[in-house]
Parts: structure tokens; sequence; C-alpha cells
């Protein structure tokens, strides 16, 4: 996990993570996170709503502007695949174009995933035995939906998320429990109004100000 970042980067620190949904395997929920997210990605490319070089403008991770929370996001997943000895083929240009580069490497965990082989796999992981499937599924989907969010509003861009995303949100936060804030993990939880709207009262769990 990543202080400026508020989200998990190894499933590493002694805690139990968070369960998958119920109902959908490791490519759906990839899939499902990486619609919106490339939406966004696609949206800060063309410049919305604002002309102007939106990735480097700081988002709300200390120290990183717009590019390089998608290059957080690039690799993490390949290093984590690269450790499992799959092969995301090779880096994508992420200074020349994060969105080009993110649909570029995206594509490809699609097709890692999608070899039901794969997310089958076991491991014996941080928290105990596990699976490939598992592992990506409860730790890199839920970055991206949180990351989202960063870039959206590094870029003044709605992120547009929805309940269930909120609820996912909501349950990696509890299953992480104190070592959400440790140093290294999360920026401390940032007080709002208890009547704040769902959005803001979960981003806040996470140090973010909405």
């Amino acid at each position: 996990m990543d202080t400026t970042t508020g989200t998990p980067t190894d499933p590493s620190t002694p805690t139990a993570p968070p369960a998958p949904r119920a109902g959908l395997d490791t490519l759906s929920r990839y899939e499902a996170a990486n619609r919106p997210l490339t939406a966004v990605l696609d949206a800060v490319a063309a410049g919305a709503p604002d002309a102007g070089d939106a990735w480097s403008r700081p988002s709300p991770c200390e120290g990183w502007a717009a590019r390089d929370v998608v290059r957080h996001l690039v690799e993490t997943q390949r290093d984590f695949l690269a450790r499992h000895d799959l092969d995301a083929g090779d880096a994508p240009d992420i200074d020349r174009d994060p969105a080009a580069a993110w649909t570029e490497h995206s594509r490809r965990v699609l097709d890692v995933l999608a070899d039901p082989a794969v997310p089958a796999t076991a491991f014996d992981g941080h928290f105990g035995p596990t699976t490939i499937g598992d592992t990506f599924s409860q730790f890199y989907v839920w970055d991206m939906i949180v990351h989202r969010w960063d870039v959206a509003t590094a870029a003044g861009l709605d992120a547009g998320l929805t309940d269930a995303e909120l609820d996912a949100i909501d349950s990696g936060a509890e299953s992480f429990g104190e070592a959400l804030h440790m140093d290294g993990i999360c920026k401390p939880a940032v007080d709002v109004d208890p009547t704040a709207d769902r959005a803001t009262r979960a981003l806040a769990r996470l140090g973010r100000r909405a």
C-alpha cells in the first residue's frame, strides 16, 4: 500500500483482505472496474472539461499528478502478474499517452485473466492460501475504483462512483482494519459531516476530501 494514494499496492499487510463480491468472477470484476476507468481516462485525454495538460495536474494523492496515478495502476498490476510468471507484454509508454497506455495494458490483463487456469492458480500469499484471481480482485480491482476518483478529481471530472462501488470501497476499508492507516498505507481519515453524501463519507475513510 502507499501513504500518498491510500490504496493497496501489495497485499502484504497483516490483516484480512476484502472478500470478492459474490457472483462475479475475476474477469468480470476487472471488466466492470475497467469500463468506467477507461471512460474517465479517455475524457482526460480529450481535455475535458478544460483545455491544457490535465495529466500534469496534481491528484488527491500527495506528490502525484494524474499521470502518476495511471503509472501506479499499470506498474503494480504488471508487477503482480510478473511475480507469477504471467506475461503482460512490453510496458506501455505512460508518459506519452496515459489513456492509450492504460487501454493497451488493460487489454493485455484481460487476455491473461481470460484463461480460466490463471485466476484459479493457487499460491501461498501473505494472508495464507489464496488464488491469483482472488488476490487480483481483492486488491488491484479495488485500486482501480479508488484511483478512478483520484484521476477524475485531478481533471475536474465526475468519477461517477456507483452505490455498488462505494460498497466495495467501504468493505475494503473495513476489512483492512487499523492497518488501513498505518504508515505507508493511507492518510488518516478525514472528519466529515455525518450527513454528507455517501461518496464523501466513503472517501473520507481513505483520507480523501470529496
